[in-house]
């Protein structure tokens, strides 16, 4: 990669971090809500621009990383914390380090996330793609969260750079990353589907499926071990709680009742969403009022997304958007689906697709909106308000 290259890259970075805190900037006119407030209120009100970053999951993240699995935390995957916590030993594990080590990891995972996914773009695409990409996923109203001590940073990383190795046939590479996605999230089992249909082409993918082409097998057994990171971590929870499944059974204790313990199909959470959820809001209160309308808004983008996939982008990236969007809808919520979405990186190629075929003036009205929602989403998380 050229160097103006890599230069431009990390200056869209910088700019996006410096625009950040300047959201943040803004955000002491909103009230201040008290609760899952970064190393907690006296530590928040005496540094936000430092603790701000780690509001609510970003304090469980910490936690697990300081003492381990607390009650009910299981919802939290292993990896991220797992991270934090070997980098942040030789400091002695205090609420400062690991805080500290947090964001330092989640914004250099950040800029390895965002160079994987231009070199990732331009394997197929032109430069100019690539970096209307780059430029909506970091306008995106929740990108603030590869900024703060979450996931979002770390399996971007190893998502993106898994599919590159793989596009790149250097698949040992590609394996490894993509198990340790599953030790990240759970959407990361549909890299499994994906590298397959990545290796073999959906023509020959019929094939192997009708009669086994030689010397696909051996290639396709490695990557079953792709669901390897999720599996020792559903051991562990089996030897800890007694539950295999508890990072899916205590959602309920972090994210309420709409989480459903049952499937539930796409067309009855947006029926939920019109015939109930809409009418019944309090439009005065405009945190729920943003954040409905964004999750709403979210889920209508990237069903679209999902369904366009399959006929502008490879098979392999069509078969991950699809399964990654869909997981979280089957609770029968949209809840957080906005933070779910943001890593989902073939949305945002075909986002670019379409945006860099606008005529100017409409180019500008949209990230003039995608600037504007950005930052009330970034101050409303800041404040201590629930965005996704």
């Amino acid at each position: 990669m050229k160097t103006n290259t890599v230069a431009k890259l990390l200056g869209f970075f910088i700019s996006w971090r410096l625009l950040l805190f300047a959201f943040l900037g803004f955000s002491v006119y909103l009230p201040l809500q008290r609760d899952l407030l970064g190393g907690g209120m006296g530590n928040y009100v005496k540094s936000p621009y430092f603790w701000a970053w780690a509001n609510f999951d970003g304090e469980h993240y910490v936690s697990i990383a300081q003492r381990g699995y607390g009650h009910g935390e299981e919802a939290f995957f292993p990896l991220y914390p797992l991270l934090i916590r070997i980098f942040s030993w030789p400091f002695g594990l205090s609420l400062l380090s690991t805080t500290a080590v947090g964001l330092v990891l989640s914004n250099l995972l950040f800029i390895i996330a965002v160079y994987g996914l231009y070199k990732l773009v331009r394997v197929d695409y032109s430069e100019e793609i690539a970096r209307a990409t780059i430029l909506l996923l970091l306008l995106f109203p929740t990108s603030f969260y590869f900024g703060s001590v979450y996931t979002e940073s770390l399996f971007l990383a190893l998502t993106v750079w898994s599919f590159y190795f793989a596009r790149t046939k250097k698949w040992s590479y590609a394996v490894v990353l993509a198990t340790l996605s599953t030790a990240t999230r759970f959407v990361g089992i549909f890299l499994l589907p994906a590298f397959i249909a990545e290796m073999v082409g959906w023509e020959k993918l019929k094939d192997v499926l009708r009669r086994p082409l030689k010397g696909h097998v051996l290639r396709l057994a490695t990557l079953l071990s792709i669901p390897f990171g999720l599996a020792a971590y559903m051991y562990y929870l089996k030897a800890s709680t007694g539950d295999s499944l508890a990072f899916f059974h205590s959602l309920s204790s972090f994210f309420g009742e709409q989480r459903s313990q049952t499937p539930i199909i796409l067309p009855q959470v947006f029926y939920r969403y019109f015939f109930k959820i809409l009418p019944s809001l309090t439009y005065s209160y405009l945190p729920v009022v943003f954040a409905t309308f964004l999750e709403l808004t979210t889920a209508i983008l990237f069903t679209v997304l999902s369904v366009s996939a399959f006929v502008k982008t490879r098979l392999s990236y069509a078969l991950y958007l699809a399964g990654g969007f869909l997981i979280p809808t089957f609770s029968g919520s949209f809840s957080s689906l906005p933070r779910y979405a943001v890593v989902l990186f073939p949305g945002f190629l075909l986002m670019s697709i379409y945006f860099l075929k606008l005529k100017y003036s409409i180019k500008l009205i949209l990230l003039s909106i995608l600037f504007i929602l950005l930052g009330i989403a970034t101050a409303f998380f800041i404040r201590g308000y629930w965005v996704a």
